[in-house]
């Protein structure tokens, strides 16, 4: 009985750890979602005709990370959406676990702050493991190619959390640069700096 508990245990694991290394990598093609917005709407990617790619962003409203850089985020949203990269921001958390992060919470966050890209609630937690999500804030750079989204970069959105005044090397402005000068990108994988997703 020991040995089968102990077989069983390691089973678990072994599924478990193989589970948290699964996701896309670079190169990879994503597929497209359908989530609700806070607006009421259900989104998808290949609601925006006219993309070229796409800033998508694990994020929420109670991690401290992400609202150091919600700010950051909505500069990202009005610098590159009207040249073909817009923002949607996806929050992965399991609610019971953050009711701060429940969809009336979404939408007075979205008020309070003046978000112009869709917030959208992974509600069945389907979606962030397909990418391989870990963290609050988490990005996935995604570029049209073929009708395809293929993801071109992954991780944090720059080199300092805490202060955006000393931020040196901006890896997502320089990855969606590359991408709009049709250059390839020099950093393509980061660490995401932030909290765990809650599932």
């Amino acid at each position: 009985m020991k040995k089968i508990n102990l077989f069983l245990l390691t089973t678990f694991f072994a599924t478990t750890l193989l589970s948290a290394q699964s996701g896309y990598d670079i190169g990879a093609t994503a597929t497209d979602f359908k989530l609700e917005n806070i607006d009421g709407t259900f989104v998808s990617l290949s609601d925006f005709e006219q993309a070229k790619g796409f800033i998508v962003v694990f994020t929420c409203n109670t991690c401290p990370y992400a609202v150091a850089y919600e700010d950051r985020i909505e500069a990202l949203n009005k610098m590159y959406a009207t040249k073909g990269y817009p923002v949607i921001a996806i929050m992965p958390n399991n609610i019971e676990i953050k009711p701060g992060d429940s969809l009336d919470a979404m939408k007075r966050r979205a008020k309070e702050k003046g978000f112009t890209f869709p917030y959208l609630i992974d509600r069945e937690q389907t979606i962030f493991p397909q990418y391989g999500a870990t963290k609050t804030p988490h990005v996935y750079i995604l570029e049209k190619s073929n009708d395809a989204n293929v993801v071109r970069y992954i991780g944090a959105i720059d080199d300092n959390y805490k202060d955006a005044n000393a931020v040196e090397v901006k890896y997502v402005e320089e990855a969606v640069n590359a991408l709009l000068a049709k250059n390839p990108v020099s950093v393509t994988k980061t660490r995401a700096i932030g909290c765990s997703i809650k599932i």
